[in-house]
């Protein structure tokens, strides 16, 4: 029998999940809050519903991909209410380990089975359905995901089947992802500075130890001005707050990410908001005080 899942939230993420969940041949609802960027999904075979409730009817897979727990919660308050029991509510966005864990008792609350599976990789992968899930939840589902599952992803890390623990090993990623572009956004911006041209500093990396593939594309990104968001720097700084939460929670120091977050502050005041988070860049070209004074 052919899985059907429905789709909350088809923004740059999820429009490409849903895609490869339908060229798999799932039966796909999907619904945005803006219809217009659902549309183009029917096209790849996928239902275009008028509404959260209407995605989720008789679904045996509901997958959220949303901004925050604000959008999440105000979406599966119309939502969960429809879904059949029994089925599975697959948590994609990136909200945090509390919200994780306040989202799971209400779809416990509701007969609802819950997993916590955000994901590592940006537009390209997203597309190509090679994201790496970080999932966590009980056992019993797993066989059922399979499906969906290897239709959006490269490789599927279960961590455990406590709620929230896909979160924290994705709060542990991006911290290194966030970390890593900043510091690429430094020594580029340092170069210029100091009379250089930039690509130098990335040739000198290029195939070296310290080199990976994702500070190259950044530090391109960055030297040509080629800021179309794979991953929104408003996205990056809302995650850099999620991170410092967490910290605060594990009592590990927090001055390093403290920085970091300050910097992705900085580019969003700038206006860099929906620019690729590549664009913490401009933190460092500003002529101004750390905080923008």
């Amino acid at each position: 029998m052919t899985t059907t899942v429905a789709v909350l939230g088809t923004g740059i993420m999820g429009a490409g999940m849903a895609g490869n969940l339908a060229n798999a041949d799932l039966d796909v609802r999907v619904w945005n809050r803006n219809r217009d960027r659902a549309e183009p999904l029917a096209d790849a075979g996928a239902a275009v519903a008028d509404s959260a409730a209407e995605a989720v009817a008789g679904a045996d897979v509901v997958l959220t991909m949303l901004f925050d727990e604000a959008a999440v919660s105000e979406v599966m308050a119309e939502a969960l209410p429809a879904m059949t029991r029994g089925a599975v509510w697959v948590q994609s966005g990136t909200l945090g380990v509390e919200a994780t864990g306040r989202l799971a008792e209400r779809a416990a609350a509701t007969g609802i089975e819950f997993v916590d599976a955000p994901v590592m990789g940006t537009k390209q992968p997203a597309e190509e359905g090679k994201l790496i899930i970080l999932a966590a939840g009980p056992d019993r589902v797993r066989s059922a995901l399979e499906p969906v599952f290897e239709a959006i992803a490269a490789r599927t890390i279960w961590v455990g089947e406590r709620p929230g623990d896909g979160h924290r090993l994705k709060l542990v990623a991006n911290a290194w992802v966030v970390s890593l572009v900043a510091a690429a956004a430094q020594s580029i911006d340092l170069a210029a500075r100091l009379g250089l041209d930039p690509q130098l500093f990335l040739d000198t990396i290029a195939g070296g130890a310290s080199d990976s593939p994702y500070a190259q594309a950044k530090g391109r990104a960055m030297i040509g001005g080629n800021l179309a968001a794979s991953f929104p720097l408003e996205g990056a700084a809302k995650d850099t707050q999620l991170i410092l939460e967490a910290m605060g929670q594990a009592g590990a120091r927090q001055d390093f990410l403290q920085a970091v977050s300050a910097l992705y502050a900085d580019a969003l005041a700038a206006g860099h908001g929906g620019d690729d988070l590549a664009a913490v860049v401009a933190a460092f070209r500003r002529d101004h005080e750390p905080g923008g004074r």
